[in-house]
């Protein structure tokens, strides 16, 4: 990932200001608005809207305010319910030229303005945009939000010329023209309005604005799984918050109608098929029954308004996915759409065909083919590897069967799997195995399957990582390959928690576990202290039941 660069010798004269809104967050507003004035004298001020914290908050920021004479505190004597109203009140107060926005949670990365300011005045842009990374704490593993955007440098004259704008809805990552917002009359929408930025960022790019598009790294998005009190975006498990994401969608892509970008309409059709569908899909197991059947409900009386063309545009997964929950009208293959909803996606087994051997769905929805998936490239086949990893103290063994997928496999030629364990926190060096296909004689699929098996030392693994992801790169004899992960799959002792020697620290705790997306992974806890520490967490969640 491209960081920004050093700042320029001579600093950009002050002309942004940078809106810093909270509730309840005194433990982390102050780190924020000191990342905003750390930027250097291109901040001109500090706009800190307290949304009627209830905590200390408030004398968090009039202290800084009194230390630092750019802070501004705006208290709000009721609280709005949302991210919207206080934004509003940010820009309403804004005397600068530009004007960009902070989250009390989240910091802006040294040199982040000085990148957009410089990239939106040399190109006489009324928008900037740069790269957003979520940071995963207290991991810090880092996840770019929407890289294939922001991969290269761009003037994009206006945004139907890049419709793929559309898919980055946030509001942190760019720097505004404070006039072209004022002009538009371009706002968040006020009030508890849940998935605000979808609607601010249609009326931005439904106006029209010359966009400068950097690579910089300008904000960083932290992302607390573990907090007390979840962000909007983790928050999920209600069925309210899908209905706000829909509601949402809905509003940005009338406002991108109604100003006549149609491309971009229609891209933001695509995105929500992909992106919004997909993550929801993939957590229908962890909702009760009640939430599935009505989260099924409204997912198909929303998927109705879509057109035949909408679907046609949107990648084969998302697609799939649409047309099964329109084709039934109560949940159905949840596991199966779970795996396709997956990224990468998977189609598992059954493989259904009509009496003319066309590839379906399921004899069930028979109205759903799956021709569109065949005819994709062999590395975006949604190929199915299932594994199991067997730990043990001399050589853990991983076992791996890839399935046939209505001949295309077959005609590839299946010859070596690369094994890859990788660090999730992106840090330790990890491990690579390769290992040649066979055909499975009595294989119970059936269309056929191969069989890999790897050894493992699982001992070896840099011990300064806990967490283990496993990605696979299935190669083919015609010289094609494609990357993807495995399902994990249970079976005699193949996810059990195992000690394994560890020459260096003489045992290692390891558990092989699916992840939520059912992906295969492995939990490495080093050392007897680290065994005690595992052992000593099993004991209390077993004593809590």
């Amino acid at each position: 990932m491209e960081r920004v660069p050093s700042p320029p010798p001579h600093p950009l004269e002050p002309q942004v200001c940078v809106v810093v809104i909270g509730y309840n967050d005194s433990a982390h507003v102050a780190d924020a608005v000191r990342s905003a004035l750390a930027q250097g004298p291109a901040v001109r001020e500090v706009i800190a809207v307290d949304d009627c914290s209830v905590d200390d908050s408030r004398e968090v920021l009039h202290r800084l305010a009194a230390e630092e004479p750019r802070v501004r505190v705006i208290a709000r004597s009721t609280n709005s319910g949302g991210c919207g109203t206080p934004r509003n009140d940010g820009i309403d107060a804004c005397t600068s030229p530009y004007v960009m926005f902070l989250d009390s949670d989240d910091v802006l990365p040294p040199g982040a303005v000085d990148a957009l300011l410089t990239a939106v005045t040399e190109h006489d842009a009324q928008v900037a945009a740069g790269l957003c990374v979520r940071r995963e704490l207290p991991s810090g593993r880092e996840v770019p939000w929407e890289p294939d955007l922001y991969d290269t440098p761009a003037i994009v004259e206006h945004p139907s010329r890049r419709p793929r704008l559309v898919h980055d809805t946030l509001c942190v990552n760019k720097l505004y023209r404070t006039d072209f917002l004022r002009e538009h009359g371009i706002r968040f929408p006020d009030g508890r309005y849940v998935y605000e930025d979808f609607v601010f960022s249609a009326r931005m790019l439904a106006a029209g604005p010359r966009v400068a598009v950097i690579s910089n790294h300008v904000y960083v998005w932290h992302v607390r799984r573990a907090a007390a009190k979840l962000s909007i975006s983790l928050d999920r498990a209600g069925i309210a918050n899908w209905q706000a994401r829909m509601d949402a969608h809905r509003e940005a892509v009338g406002i991108l109608t109604d100003a006549g970008e149609k491309e971009l309409a229609k891209a933001a059709r695509a995105k929500f098929l992909d992106r919004g569908l997909r993550m929801y899909t993939r957590e229908l197991d962890q909702r009760t029954p009640e939430y599935r059947a009505e989260w099924w409900r409204l997912t198909r009386a929303y998927l109705a308004t879509f057109d035949e063309a909408d679907l046609e545009r949107t990648p084969a997964p998302g697609r799939v996915i649409a047309r099964v929950i329109l084709a039934s009208p109560v949940p159905v293959d949840l596991p199966r759409l779970k795996q396709v909803a997956a990224r990468p996606a998977r189609l598992v087994p059954p493989y259904a065909r009509d009496t003319d051997g066309r590839p379906l769905w399921s004899e069930q929805l028979p109205q759903v083919g799956l021709e569109h998936l065949l005819v994709r490239p062999m590395r975006l086949l949604p190929l199915t590897v299932d594994a199991g990893l067997l730990p043990r103290a001399r050589g853990s063994v991983l076992t791996l069967r890839l399935y046939e997928l209505y001949g295309r496999v077959a005609a590839a030629g299946p010859t070596t799997v690369d094994v890859d364990l990788r660090d999730r926190a992106g840090v330790a060096r990890g491990m690579r195995r390769t290992a040649a296909w066979r055909p499975e004689a009595a294989s119970p699929a059936p269309d056929g399957s191969w069989t890999a098996e790897v050894l493992l030392d699982l001992g070896a693994l840099d011990p300064s990582a806990t967490v283990w992801d496993l990605r696979l790169r299935v190669r083919f004899a015609d010289g094609t390959y494609r990357e993807t992960a495995a399902r994990a799959v249970a079976g005699p002792g193949v996810l059990r928690r195992t000690a394994v020697r560890d020459l260096r620290r003489g045992v290692r705790l390891v558990q092989p576990y699916a992840t939520n997306g059912g992906n295969l992974a492995v939990r490495v806890a080093p050392g007897v202290r680290g065994v005690a520490q595992v052992v000593r967490r099993r004991v209390r969640r077993v004593l809590s039941r």
